[in-house]
């Protein structure tokens, strides 16, 4: 079984003049994988590329073993995809355009209808799939667009958005039923997405994209801990000369919202206990007195500003 779920090899797409992906080579593994980035960094059009609706200018495009040039109905015959945009189709009801969706993928009439009750009531809209799409919330036009993206039962997911215009409880719902495809029934998926949290809640891999390029990419815990060891530290007395000599020693200081700093400690592995004897000394040397310090991590916020800060 191949190890990967979507490979891009020299991958570049452009519009016009305007390169939305450039020369991208990167590897999806199995799993709940992040496509991060902020708006216009090439996301969707990567989606598209690896659906086929895009060809790239230069560059190699394979999902679940496929060529996508040579084989794009395969392709997209393996996938579900929900799209950033709504796409459904004025005047059916719920049941009647999921059933369609399903028969377009390749499913019997009756196959097809008896699948659209069932993935509607898993997004949640079992009591309304008899009304008319129009009439839906916003939030309620996200969870269809989940349910034909799963009608059919795709090997892999391409969510594009997913939790777009929703208010913070369907968000959180929305976000429980990506956490439950990929960790509990075992859907190979990807996520684009430019919220950091939708991220770092339901994927355990991330590629992060900036400018058409791949910025990061690897496991989440593993970019965290790629920051160094971090500290979180709250001094008594001016923090000014205490920072000072952190910068100096060749730490890193960023201050939060409240009184604590997190201090970055690069370099090799130090023996237990040394990074905070070292955080004290400095601060005994700059006329602070510590007050609290523990060890903490990075979070995917760092992570995602690093990456699309470097040059």
């Amino acid at each position: 079984m191949a190890e990967f779920s979507v490979q891009l090899d020299r991958v570049s797409v452009s519009y016009g003049t305007n390169a939305a992906l450039r020369d991208v080579t990167v590897a999806f593994p199995k799993g709940a994988v992040g496509l991060l980035g902020p708006n216009g960094a090439g996301k969707s059009t990567m989606l598209k590329a690896l659906l086929g609706f895009i060809p790239p200018s230069t560059g190699r495009l394979n999902v679940l073993g496929l060529n996508v040039a040579e084989r794009p109905l395969e392709v997209r015959a393996k996938l579900g995809y929900m799209p950033e945009n709504d796409g459904h189709i004025p005047g059916m009801n719920a049941v009647t355009f999921v059933a369609y969706c399903a028969q377009l993928a390749g499913l019997p009439k009756a196959d097809a209808m008896q699948r659209a009750h069932e993935v509607l009531y898993y997004v949640g809209l079992g009591e309304a799939r008899y009304r008319n799409v129009e009439e839906y919330s916003t939030g309620m036009k996200q969870r269809i667009k989940l349910a034909q993206a799963l009608v059919h039962d795709p090997e892999l997911l391409f969510l594009d958005e997913p939790t777009n215009g929703m208010d913070p409880k369907g968000r959180e719902e929305m976000l429980e039923l990506i956490r439950d495809l990929a960790h509990n029934k075992g859907i190979d998926l990807i996520l684009s997405s430019h919220l950091l949290p939708d991220v770092d809640y339901t994927c355990d891999y991330v590629v992060v994209l900036n400018k058409g390029a791949v910025a990061a990419s690897g496991s989440i815990d593993s970019l965290k801990g790629d920051a160094g060891r971090m500290f979180e530290v709250r001094v008594k007395g001016e923090p000014a000369p205490f920072i000072a000599a952190l910068t100096a020693a060749g730490m890193e200081c960023m201050e939060t919202d409240e009184d604590v700093m997190r201090v970055i400690v690069r370099g090799p592995a130090a023996a237990r206990g040394e990074d905070q004897r070292r955080i004290c000394g400095l601060a005994r040397q700059s006329g602070a007195q510590v007050r609290h310090l523990r060890a903490s991590v990075s979070t995917l916020e760092e992570v995602f500003d690093r990456a699309v800060d470097a040059p």
